[in-house]
């Protein structure tokens, strides 16, 4: 049986086009004897932008299985980044979807492809915890020098004396912290 596929085209600017990218996608699923059953083309969008559409689409049509394997031009073309690539390609592989990139020769429905992916998925791993850690490290600096970390208070002695004030005149809870606009909790913890 022919295997379904889909072709994804991206360009970044208005001024580029996808048609060479399709011609060459086109030829190895002709060469390949593939079934063309769509083609997702994001034109003038770029791979920064969390909009594609296209490639919205394509991850629709996904999970209706309409296909069973994404051939792409480049892997630059598929994800903004290493992480969100991994998470592409972790969602097709969930719908039993392989990914072929042209440029870089590889084929996810083979056990190289897999294996080189499963080495990207550490990599972004790693890149995640490396950018954790220099957060971690940044904010225990910030409060070694007297950083208040968190969302900034809008409580100060005025603000206390004033829920108090309201309270004492017999004002409920709930409509001191509407006039003062403060959460419900706050006027609790102060009183």
């Amino acid at each position: 049986m022919n295997k379904r596929v889909a072709l994804y085209a991206r360009v970044s600017t208005d001024k580029q086009t996808c048609e060479n990218q399709l011609n060459e996608l086109r030829s190895i699923a002709e060469r390949m004897q593939y079934i063309i059953v769509d083609e997702f083309i994001d034109e003038g969008i770029s791979g920064a932008t969390s909009s594609r559409p296209a490639l919205d689409a394509l991850m629709k049509s996904a999970t209706q299985r309409r296909f069973d394997m994404v051939i792409c031009w480049s892997i630059d073309r598929l994800g903004r980044s290493l992480q969100n690539l991994i998470e592409i390609l972790n969602e097709l592989q969930s719908l039993k979807v392989d990914l072929f990139f042209m440029q870089q020769g590889m084929d996810t429905s083979t056990s190289a492809g897999r294996m080189m992916f499963s080495i990207f998925g550490a990599l972004a791993e790693f890149e995640r915890n490396l950018i954790r850690e220099r957060v971690i490290a940044g904010q225990q600096r910030a409060i070694s020098q007297g950083v208040k970390m968190g969302r900034p208070t809008k409580m100060n002695d005025g603000m206390k004396n004033a829920i108090k004030l309201l309270r004492e005149r017999g004002i409920g809870i709930k409509q001191i912290a509407r006039e003062l606009k403060i959460g419900i909790g706050t006027v609790y913890s102060v009183m």
